[in-house]
């Protein structure tokens, strides 16, 4: 039977929920549209986390409110949540069955750059929105070149607060204990993280591994014609000067560690999951059995 039972419990297939705690300017908006996409045929629900500000640290209060509506929301599940939120331990609230973590990182140079002309000229996606810092035509390099505030290493801090939470050192640019911190709920806590470099074999892995939610979307991203087509508008690559200015801060040093374990991670993860042929990747039949079954039936 789909849904709930006649005691009000879901079956297990449908008690899922999966979290998206997306960071900005990592191709975040392409991966949900998909999953948008594919919501009323695969017969899940989708939410989008909308935080005041757009601020990825929640009050005590709030988290509270999100865990029990997250657990207890049973008409929304099967159910996908995305949001600009850092990553929330649900044990720490008496939780018992933890929803599914992913998330998608990018190189975090490339993500500043992005974010930077972002705030300045938007995207084709939402061509006509007035953004923050429009109108101001410095480019990324010129930023840099001058010390201006928006360029600053300390804008590189991002990725690994999100992954950290809602510790206060977590938000303490470049802080080593963060940066562990990241890594190890990277490896425990989150279900599969991807690259943006490397997108459409994070879908194809989902697809494969969560099917509940995910059957379709390989085929969706690579003949969609929305689905991945948000692209920065002005944006202009860094000179090598620019990148090599960055990258002499301890908070380069440390985020651009984390981006190289996530994608180590990922290709290892990958690597143990597909097989290439003829410069296509293929998803691995199931490669294990069982026997020996004991007792033996009558």
């Amino acid at each position: 039977m789909d849904g709930p039972r006649q005691d009000g419990t879901l079956d297990e297939d449908e008690d899922v929920v999966i979290i998206y705690n997306r960071v900005p300017k990592t191709a975040s908006t392409s991966f949900t549209n998909i999953a948008y996409d594919l919501c009323a045929k695969n017969k899940y629900h989708v939410l989008h986390i909308n935080t005041t500000k757009n601020n990825p640290v929640m009050s005590l209060q709030d988290q509270v409110r999100f865990v029990k509506n997250v657990t207890s929301w049973k008409e929304m599940k099967p159910g996908f949540y995305h949001g600009h939120v850092s990553y929330l331990d649900f044990t720490k609230f008496g939780i018992r069955k933890k929803p599914i973590y992913i998330n998608v990182i990018r190189d975090p140079i490339e993500r500043l750059v992005s974010y930077y002309y972002f705030l300045r000229f938007g995207d084709d996606y939402r061509p006509g929105l007035r953004r923050r810092k429009q109108g101001d035509k410095k480019t990324f390099d010129e930023c840099v070149a001058a010390g201006g505030s928006d360029c600053a290493p300390e804008k590189l801090w991002l990725q690994i607060p999100f992954f950290c939470g809602h510790s206060s050192e977590c938000w303490n640019g470049g802080s080593r204990w963060a940066l562990e911190q990241a890594k190890y709920n990277l490896v425990n806590e989150y279900f599969l993280v991807g690259v943006t470099e490397e997108l459409e074999d994070f879908i194809m892995l989902l697809e494969a591994a969560l099917p509940r939610f995910f059957r379709g979307a390989t085929e969706l991203y690579r003949t969609g014609k929305k689905s991945h087509l948000r692209k920065t508008a002005e944006k202009k690559a860094p000179t090598k000067e620019t990148t090599a200015k960055l990258q002499q801060s301890e908070i380069w040093k440390m985020e651009n560690e984390f981006y190289e374990f996530a994608l180590e991670q990922f290709q290892f993860i990958r690597a143990h999951a597909v097989r290439e042929k003829d410069g296509e990747l293929y998803i691995l039949a199931q490669n294990f059995f069982y026997e020996k079954i004991y007792p033996k039936p009558n």
